[in-house]
C-alpha cells in the first residue's frame, strides 16, 4: 500500500514537472515567433543571423534598419508583454486564493483605477507619458490600497467581504476622478492620449520602459512565489492557520501588497489591462488543480504566453494597432459568461 502511495507521489510529480517543461517551451516558442511579426516583414534566415550577430557581439552591414526593428522595437516590447502578462496573472491567482474566491481579479481594491487616474493627472499636466506620468500612476495605485485597508481596518472586521466593497469604494471614486481629468483636458492633445492609454497598449514601449517595470514587478511575483505555502494554509481558515504557525493577517497584508506593486507597475506601463488576472488563473487551475504550489508558476507562464499572443495580434491583425484592453476585453467576457453559467449550474 505505502509502495502504490508511493509511485503514484512520483507520478504526480513528473506530470507537473512535464507540464511546466511544456508551458515553459511554449512561451519561448511563441517569444521567437513574436519576433516574426509586425509591419518590417524579415525572413527567417535574416532574423537568425541577427541573432547570432548580436550574441557573437558582430555586427550584420546592411541590415541596420531590421537589427533596429529586431532589438530595438519588437524584443523590448515582447519583454514587457511578457513581464505584464505574468504579473497581472500570477496576482490574480493570488488574491482568489486569498480572498477564496474565483471572481476576483487584481483591480478588486482599486489599484488599477487608482493607477489609471494618476497616469490621467501626469498627462494633464505634463502633456505626455514622462517620468511623471509613470510615478504618479505607481503612487496613486499605492494609495488606493491604502485607502482601501484604511476603511477595511476602521470598520474592524477583516473579512472578503470589507475588502471587496472598499474596493468598489475606492474604484468608483478614482473613476469619476479619471472622468473629471478627461472632462477638463484639452480635446485635440491631451484626451485622446488620455483615452488611448486607458485602453491599454504596447505601442512605442522600450528598453527605458522595461527598466522601469523590471524590478517592482519581479520582486512582486518572487514575494507571492514565496506566499504559495501560506495560501494553501489560509484556505483551511484562521484558526487552523494560527495552529500551523503562520499568522493570517500578515500573510494577507503581504499578498495584497506584493499584488498590488505588481499591478500598479503594470498599469502604470502599459494603462489598464483587463480581465488576465481573472481569466487565466483559472485555466491554470485547470491544468494543475488548486495548490498554489504548481497553481502560480503556471499562471505567471500561461499569462506570459496569452499577452504576448495578444499584444502579436493587436499589432498585426489591422494596418491600426487594436488596444490591448479590447482584445483581452473580448476574450475574458465570454469566459466569464461561462464561469457564471457553471457557477449558476452548481448552485
Amino acid at each position: 500500500m505505502i509502495m502504490i502511495k508511493k509511485r503514484k507521489t512520483i507520478k504526480t510529480k513528473n506530470n507537473v514537472k512535464l507540464k511546466f517543461i511544456l508551458l515553459a517551451g511554449l512561451l519561448f516558442l511563441v517569444m521567437v515567433a513574436s519576433l516574426f511579426g509586425g509591419r518590417y516583414h524579415m525572413e527567417y534566415g535574416d532574423v537568425l543571423k541577427l541573432i547570432e550577430a548580436k550574441l557573437s557581439g558582430v555586427s550584420y552591414p546592411g541590415f541596420e534598419v531590421a537589427e533596429h526593428v529586431l532589438f530595438q522595437v519588437r524584443l523590448p516590447r515582447i519583454l514587457i508583454a511578457l513581464l505584464v502578462g505574468a504579473g497581472l496573472s500570477i496576482a490574480g491567482a493570488s488574491l482568489q486564493g486569498l480572498f477564496q474566491n474565483p471572481l476576483v481579479s487584481p483591480d478588486i481594491l482599486g489599484v488599477c483605477s487608482g493607477s489609471g487616474f494618476g497616469a490621467a493627472l501626469g498627462i494633464l499636466l505634463t502633456s505626455g507619458m514622462g517620468v511623471m506620468t509613470s510615478v504618479l500612476s505607481l503612487g496613486f495605485g499605492l494609495i488606493s490600497m491604502f485607502l482601501t485597508l484604511f476603511m477595511v481596518r476602521a470598520k474592524g472586521q477583516a473579512q472578503t467581504m470589507s475588502y471587496i466593497l472598499s474596493g468598489i469604494i475606492v474604484t468608483s471614486v478614482f473613476s469619476a476622478l479619471t472622468s473629471l481629468i478627461k472632462y477638463v483636458a484639452d480635446v485635440n492633445d491631451q484626451l485622446p492620449t488620455i483615452t488611448f492609454w486607458l485602453m491599454g497598449s504596447f505601442a512605442n514601449k522600450e528598453f527605458n520602459d522595461l527598466k522601469i517595470i523590471i524590478l517592482p514587478i519581479v520582486m512582486g511575483i518572487a514575494g507571492l512565489l514565496l506566499l504559495r505555502w501560506q495560501l494553501n494554509i489560509l484556505s483551511l481558515g484562521e484558526e487552523e492557520a494560527y495552529s500551523l504557525g503562520v499568522n493570517p493577517q500578515a500573510a494577507r497584508i503581504a499578498v495584497i501588497l506584493f499584488s498590488t506593486i505588481i499591478t500598479a507597475a503594470c498599469v502604470m506601463v502599459s494603462g489598464i489591462v483587463g480581465w488576465v488576472g481573472l481569466v487565466i488563473p483559472h485555466i491554470s487551475r485547470r491544468i494543475m488543480g488548486v495548490n498554489h504550489e504548481g497553481l502560480l508558476p503556471a499562471s505567471m507562464l500561461l499569462g506570459g504566453i496569452f499577452m504576448v499572443i495578444v499584444d502579436s495580434v493587436a499589432r498585426n491583425l489591422t494596418a491600426a494597432e487594436i488596444p490591448i484592453g479590447i482584445l483581452t476585453a473580448l476574450i475574458g467576457a465570454p469566459f466569464f459568461a461561462l464561469i457564471y453559467n457553471r457557477m449558476k449550474g452548481e448552485s
